[in-house]
């Protein structure tokens, strides 16, 4: 997926709430609006550089924060992308993990939630899920980095919908290279993981590993999830 051309370089200075943050852009400050409710504190800290993308229009943040060093990697941060990722990834035939796809389609109720895509195979239409990933330690995949009572209760849904015949998958789209697995992150949130390790049983789960330059980012690799 290609990012915007006219990305600007900045640094964070502070979260002012779970959607907007303080930065400078060539040495003034602005606000830029954070496309992630996750905590993100091992990449938004004080000082951090950013890629920040101009919001057109009157708006009260000039910026969208897309990209974040960490480690020396490029990290994308912006968690409505999973979903176009595996669209593309999915649609496009190279991420065969579902088998032959017929179609793919965003945004799709199932019971009281909305997952992200219905995607249609051959062999019967799986509903996904997406999540974006960005903690890494130690080449391990990390999620969620906060905890997520809406997270949970998408995956008993899946769970219910594969028990009684359908088709159900959790995608971790992991928005960073240096990752080699995927782990629940029982410590910051123990109910989701223990909703995942009853769902693992019925439900397809996989990770994948995002290729993250400062003019796209692509889906890679599947990497193991090791619950």
């Amino acid at each position: 997926m290609r990012l915007p051309e006219d990305l600007v370089e900045g640094v964070f200075v502070r979260r002012l709430n779970r959607f907007v943050a303080a930065v400078e852009v060539a040495g003034e400050p602005a606000l830029a609006h954070v496309p992630n409710s996750g905590r993100l504190r091992e990449l938004l800290l004080p000082g951090a550089r950013v890629l920040l993308a101009p919001r057109a229009g009157v708006r009260r943040t000039r910026f969208d924060l897309a990209l974040a060093w960490s480690g020396g990697h490029l990290v994308s941060v912006d968690a409505r992308l999973p979903g176009r990722l595996l669209t593309e990834a999915l649609g496009g035939g190279t991420l065969p993990v579902l088998g032959s796809v017929q179609a793919v389609r965003g945004e799709v109720w199932l019971g009281a939630s909305r997952l992200d895509l219905l995607v249609e195979t051959p062999g019967g239409p799986w509903y996904v899920e997406a999540k974006s990933v960005t903690l890494v330690r130690d080449g391990v995949a990390l999620f969620p980095d906060a905890p997520t009572a809406r997270g949970a209760r998408h995956v008993e849904e899946l769970r219910r919908l594969a028990v009684a015949g359908g088709r159900a998958a959790i995608a971790f789209v992991i928005q960073r290279e240096d990752a080699r697995m995927l782990r629940p992150h029982e410590e910051a949130d123990p109910a989701f993981a223990a909703a995942l390790r009853r769902a693992a049983p019925a439900v397809r789960m996989f990770a994948c590993v995002c290729r993250v330059s400062r003019e796209e980012v692509t889906i890679d690799r599947q990497v193991p999830v090791v619950l």
